[in-house]
């Protein structure tokens, strides 16, 4: 027979990766991509646009 604790135990797993998935790895990929953006801008501010 299962106990209660590893059922909140289950249950908590479940949510915390539902969170991670749903919320934190768009996020992240977003600020990534945000911070990628800039540091090209950052550098073609002094280097530049390309072929110029």
């Amino acid at each position: 027979m299962p106990d209660k604790k590893s059922h909140d135990s289950a249950s908590e797993e479940l949510r915390s990766f539902a969170f991670l998935t749903v919320v934190m790895a768009p996020v992240l990929a977003g600020l990534l991509i945000a911070a990628y953006g800039f540091i090209v801008w950052f550098y073609q501010m002094f280097a530049g646009p390309p072929h110029a």
